[in-house]
């Protein structure tokens, strides 16, 4: 262990400012003299928030990706099969409650940070739903509904802290609610359509590693209870996508692929039958 500090601490105590600021604001000054400086990964707080941040930064650069390849497959398949508008308005919602929740309480940014960005992602899923289902009238005010919702929610003489809260324990259920009809409409169409796995499986790692970081930085049950409930129903969701990996995307799907086999059946037993002997005029002998 000396001879590796030895050999890094050349290193760290000649990092540029940019990098030095940005790691004491992370860290604070106690934990970034610890395990920077004085490299000691013995001090077990200061390693576990560190581990917490890094899992933070982490969850909230995968954010900003998590959502794009479910846009990509909607708008090459025209089609929002599969895919519930009621999950993501919930889902949104209580995104945007919590995002405020979250800068109001002045809680640090990578503990809250993917919501603003998946709520965004969010928001283009939804129109594209609503686009592709003939309601486009329904996603301008849905659009709309959202810009005043957050104008709302960050100006406290319209929303005090108090009802925020209140607000925020509201969240948590919408946010628990949201995975609920996802699960139905995967169950009854009996395939998960245009769902995304990537996002899917993407969530639950998500949702799992939030509850580790919240337990570190943020002393807040309501939103620890939150993250744990969402893990769960995640959970669901990922297991459906197991279960219906190899099979046709919906039920719907499933029958038109049957037709399809029935009509190559049909047209090979056809191609293949004898042909059957006319009878000829022609005079023997």
């Amino acid at each position: 262990m000396d001879l590796l500090r030895s050999t890094l601490q050349p290193i760290t105590h000649n990092l540029p400012t940019p990098i030095r600021s940005a790691a004491t604001s992370l860290l604070g000054a106690t934990c970034y003299d610890t395990l920077i400086l004085n490299i000691d990964p013995t001090h077990t707080a200061c390693l576990k928030l560190a581990v917490s941040k890094s899992l933070g930064i982490g969850i909230i650069g995968a954010s900003s990706i998590v959502k794009i390849p479910q846009i990509l497959k909607l708008l090459n398949s025209q089609s929002a099969e599969g895919v519930s508008f009621l999950s993501y308005l919930l889902e949104t919602s209580s995104y945007l409650v919590s995002l405020a929740y979250n800068a109001r309480q002045g809680f640090p940014f990578s503990t809250y940070g993917e919501t603003a960005l998946i709520a965004a992602q969010n928001v283009v899923i939804a129109v594209l739903v609503l686009q592709f289902g003939g309601r486009s009238v329904s996603a301008g005010l849905f659009v709309a509904g959202l810009a005043a919702a957050g104008y709302a929610l960050f100006d406290g003489a319209v929303v005090d802290m108090g009802m925020l809260s209140y607000l925020q324990a509201g969240a948590g259920v919408l946010g628990v609610a949201s995975k609920l009809p996802q699960i139905l409409a995967v169950y009854q169409q009996g395939g998960t359509g245009q769902l995304s796995a990537f996002a899917v499986f993407n969530y639950l790692v998500g949702s799992l590693t939030r509850i580790f970081t919240t337990m570190q930085e943020v002393d807040d049950k309501l939103i620890l209870y939150g993250f744990i409930a969402g893990f769960l129903l995640n959970a669901v969701l990922a297991a459906q996508m197991i279960y219906y990996w190899r099979g046709p995307q919906t039920a719907s799907h499933a029958g038109e692929i049957s037709q399809k086999a029935e009509k190559i059946a049909m047209t090979s037993r056809t191609s293949a039958a004898p042909k059957s002997k006319t009878p000829t005029t022609r005079r023997r002998g």
